[in-house]
């Protein structure tokens, strides 16, 4: 006898009014897998998002459509009586609100912490922000790019006597901050569920960057090393970098112990480009970084890139391709892991659109997309009449006044 599929959130309601990537992305994750997410929109404005980024045919972006897939969309002007009262009501009938107004926003329209947890003691309120509810930067604007200037990573980005640049892309924040706030919901859940009670979780964009920046911290507070830009090195280890192969291509190889320097030596070795054998020990590379850096680069320069990982494969180094978006789409792995989904829509007619799918992957009950971002307010009409028993006359009213 088969089984319905099932989700791990089926039967979590989330409201979410959040904008842009960093909240939107917190509820996307959820409902991916099996929460019900109401994200309210201005009406006739919607989200920013539906208008960032490169637009599509259908006139959407493909950022809206990637990223705020398998929600509901209902327009609601919350900065209205009748809008903050609706939003109660369906505050009263969700398990959490995703949120990443600049903290004292929602305060001003009444609609606080104090306000819903009142309505909804159950609550959890997720809140994204550029510094987080508290301390004296709280009320400044912020975005991913400030958020990866200030939690020291751009400064890390780049080379040692050139300027910072974007560490890979100006939204890694927005996104780090959304698996963060998905995970703080469900930590906040979880514990409701032995207290009974909901809370507030509180993000400031740069913090999930300066989590991750491994032993930066505790580097200064005990050495007073201040790490500078390195290029595509990597402090500690050597070699671990970038390099060019003869088909002007790019490998990165990350010898992180002696054992795989090792290795390493000894596929150079076999090509009669051996290193010198001063160089066994990390503490003896790291001293002689340029030329051992220098001297990888010359055996990588002289193989094509598909011969050096197979060569490493062999002696398993661990060496990678360092791919452009087209060599993603044809690579096997992808294609094996189903790392990018084909969605159909019928915005996009006989078309589909290629999205990056969902992670993690669980076994038993695997998260799943159903439907690329929605059309603006497409869900209001039903949700506000079925969940809230709000009379199309009453409907009516409210789309007059502006209010959905």
């Amino acid at each position: 006898m088969s089984q319905l599929p099932v989700r791990p959130l089926d039967g979590l309601r989330v409201i979410e009014i959040a904008s842009f990537i960093a909240g939107p992305y917190c509820g996307t994750q959820l409902a991916e897998f099996g929460a019900e997410v109401i994200k309210c929109e201005l009406p006739g404005v919607g989200d920013p998002l539906r208008k960032f980024g490169t637009p599509h045919a259908c006139g959407e972006t493909l950022p809206w459509l990637s990223e705020c897939r398998n929600k509901k969309s209902v327009t609601l002007d919350i900065r209205t009586p009748d809008g903050a009262a609706i939003l109660k009501q369906l505050v009263a009938k969700a398990d959490c609100l995703v949120e990443n107004f600049q903290p004292g926003t929602l305060e001003k329209w009444g609609l606080g912490w104090d306000v819903l947890s009142a309505v909804n003691p159950r609550l959890v309120m997720v809140r994204i922000s550029g510094y987080g509810q508290t301390g004296p930067y709280n009320g400044r604007p912020g975005f991913g790019r400030i958020a990866n200037a200030f939690s020291g990573l751009s400064f890390l980005a780049g080379y040692p006597d050139r300027p910072p640049v974007t560490p890979g892309s100006a939204t890694i924040p927005d996104y780090l901050a959304g698996i963060y706030g998905a995970f703080g919901a469900l930590l906040a859940l979880r514990a409701r569920d032995t207290t009974g009670r909901g809370q507030v979780v509180d993000i400031g964009l740069y913090e999930p960057v300066f989590r991750i920046l491994d032993e930066l911290a505790p580097a200064f507070d005990t050495k007073g090393f201040v790490r500078q830009r390195m290029g595509p090195g990597t402090v500690n280890v050597v070699p671990h970098s970038h390099y060019p192969t003869k088909d002007a291509r790019w490998v990165a190889i990350a010898c992180t112990n002696d054992k795989i320097y090792a290795r390493l030596a000894e596929a150079m070795t076999l090509s009669d480009m051996a290193p010198p054998a001063q160089w066994a020990t990390l503490s003896q590379r790291e001293s002689d970084r340029a030329t051992v850096d220098a001297h990888v680069g010359r055996w990588t320069s002289s193989l094509a890139r598909a011969d050096i990982l197979a060569i490493c494969e062999r002696q398993q180094v661990p060496c990678g391709p360092i791919y452009a978006i087209d060599e993603i789409f044809e690579d096997p792995q992808y294609a094996a892991r189903g790392n990018i989904a084909r969605i159909a829509d019928a915005r996009l007619g006989d078309a589909t659109l290629a999205v990056p799918n969902v992670v993690p992957r669980l076994t038993e009950t695997p998260g799943g997309i159903d439907h690329l971002g929605p059309p603006l307010g497409a869900h209001t009409a039903q949700l506000l009449g079925d969940l809230l028993g709000l009379s199309p006359q009453r409907l009516a009213e409210l789309k007059a006044a502006g209010v959905i």
